[in-house]
């Protein structure tokens, strides 16, 4: 009788395990956690930073400048192809998430760092190059900001905070 209950029990204990592995895993292919909202790192098991230094991506604005409740195009353009992303604006001065995102492109959706739409993140782990995302200001100033994205290649490489250029505030001294 002891050893029926025994094996029960590890029974249960394997398939509860093997459960919380498969839903771990099936929620980063549908996007960042919310543990990756401060330093933008994927949580994934066993996952490997790579260099900082990336150069197959980059972010890009259509402007140096914005003002206080502007909305502003960002593009990410990569030359090799990508599985996930996490994307954020932040103030220079503070490294705070900043502003929200108004325009998100297919395959992302939305993320609530800070405030309601402040962070986009991929939603489904299909291969991506180039996105298009429109970014809306604060309405009030927060000083020069700069774009910084987490890519994930693969399920075991990635890359966090490559940073755009800084974006300066208008009128700001």
């Amino acid at each position: 009788m002891e050893n029926s209950r025994r094996a029960h029990l590890a029974a249960a204990g394997w398939a509860c395990t093997t459960l919380c592995l498969v839903s771990c895993v099936a929620a980063f292919s549908h996007g960042a956690s919310l543990l990756a909202c401060i330093d933008m790192t994927p949580r994934h098991l066993r996952a490997q930073l790579h260099s900082p230094s990336n150069n197959y991506v980059t972010v890009h604005t259509n402007t140096s400048f914005y003002s206080p409740g502007n909305k502003v195009p960002v593009t990410v353009r990569s030359t090799r192809d990508f599985m996930g992303f996490m994307l954020q604006a932040r103030k220079v001065s503070n490294d705070d998430i900043a502003g929200t995102f108004v325009f998100i492109p297919p395959g992302s959706k939305l993320l609530t760092c800070s405030e309601d739409g402040d962070t986009v993140t991929h939603s489904d782990k299909s291969l991506k190059r180039n996105l298009s995302f429109v970014w809306k200001a604060p309405d009030q100033p927060i000083g020069d900001i700069k774009f910084f994205i987490s890519i994930v290649q693969s399920y075991f490489v990635y890359w966090t905070k490559i940073e755009s250029a800084v974006m300066a505030q208008r009128g700001q001294n």
